[in-house]
């Protein structure tokens, strides 16, 4: 047995060693920190490689992710139907028509649903990038021409951005899905699937509808229509594509105006319908009562500062209509104020052509 005071010798030894050895390793981690600090500080940070990419560097931000078959899958309905639109930077703006576009679906008629449903096809890589951080189903579509601006009406810009929006379409239908593309500026205020026809190929909404659903006078619009896949449809559609050629100068609307009494739509059996503007209006003709609209799209309107202007009077006369009871919706006292901007005479204008010329 050693003495207790030896015992306690030691003890006071070992504790001041290690002490001492703390403060030393303490000391080196400093000098290390401070030669590493001057190391790094003599060099920028983007010399080195950041482990966890942001946004600006993303390649998910600038480019799909997902083929589009793995797109339309994840937003088709059971029956392999799919809502589709087209997207550009000018009307992927915050505030602008994508959010009036998105709000009428949240605050219609059995609409929110549908969302899930609903592919956005992005012309330009803010405009995806923008689909990116609103909408679930996102798809950027490889385009030659610059779209990424507002394509004024019936320009050679414009004109390239809606035949390149029907080729495409005619490349979902040979996917095997069927689609109801409506344009960007139409306000979904109701589930529109019950209103369609059940024996149509192709039935589009109206600029002017007759009171007929097969008469060829009604005067198409290409902003909203619902299609099925099948051998007639397809072909339908690469005849569409092709009558572009045929017709130079012409957009597809119109197109689709000339082609829609041309022998070849019998020939292949397409059965083609055309929706009353009394639950698919727009602002050429307008659907009066609320209480049967499924659509309302802000046709015969150019420039995006009058659409924004009426679509959100449009926005603002549903919802007072939702706030109302029962027994005054059944009595019809709301209508339409809008439009209060957007002029059909602009277009008559715009093209040269006198209103009493034009049909509808």
């Amino acid at each position: 047995m050693w003495p207790e005071a030896k015992v306690l010798h030691l003890r006071r030894a070992l504790a001041v060693a290690l002490l001492f050895a703390t403060v030393s390793l303490s000391c080196l981690v400093l000098i290390r920190d401070v030669e590493s600090y001057h190391f790094f500080s003599s060099y920028p940070l983007s010399s080195f490689p950041s482990i966890f990419p942001s946004a600006s560097t993303d390649p998910v931000a600038t480019k799909n992710e997902y083929p589009l078959g793995k797109i339309l899958n994840d937003a088709a309905m059971k029956d392999k139907t799919v809502i589709l639109t087209t997207l550009n930077e000018a009307w992927a703006a915050p505030n602008s028509l994508v959010d009036l576009f998105l709000e009428s679906f949240k605050i219609g008629d059995r609409t929110r649903r549908l969302l899930n449903h609903l592919v956005i096809i992005a012309l330009d890589q803010k405009a995806f990038a923008r689909c990116q951080a609103i909408h679930s189903h996102c798809f950027s579509l490889d385009t030659e021409a610059d779209f990424h601006e507002e394509a004024f009406f019936m320009t050679p810009k414009y004109l390239k951005m809606m035949w390149r929006r029907i080729d495409f379409l005619r490349s979902v239908l040979e996917m095997g899905y069927n689609f109801v593309f409506t344009d960007v500026d139409v306000m979904w205020f109701r589930d529109p699937f019950p209103r369609f026809h059940l024996d149509a190929d192709f039935q589009v909404a109206c600029d002017h509808f007759t009171g007929t659903f097969d008469d060829v006078q009604n005067r198409p619009n290409g902003g909203f229509n619902f299609v099925r896949s099948n051998n007639r449809s397809i072909e339908f559609y690469k005849f569409w594509y092709s009558s572009r050629t045929t017709y130079p100068g012409y957009h597809d609307q119109d197109v689709l105006n000339f082609i829609k009494v041309h022998p070849f739509i019998s020939d292949i059996g397409l059965k083609m319908k055309f929706l009353d503007t009394t639950n698919f209006g727009g602002l050429c003709e307008p659907s009066r009562d609320l209480n049967q609209v499924c659509t309302m799209h802000a046709n015969c309107c150019i420039g995006m500062e009058n659409k924004l202007y009426d679509l959100r009077i449009m926005l603002q006369d549903w919802k007072h209509y939702l706030s109302l009871p029962p027994s005054l919706k059944r009595l019809s006292v709301v209508s339409w104020r809008a439009p209060q901007k957007c002029s059909i005479e602009a277009i008559f204008k715009l093209n040269g052509t006198p209103e009493k010329n034009v049909q509808g």
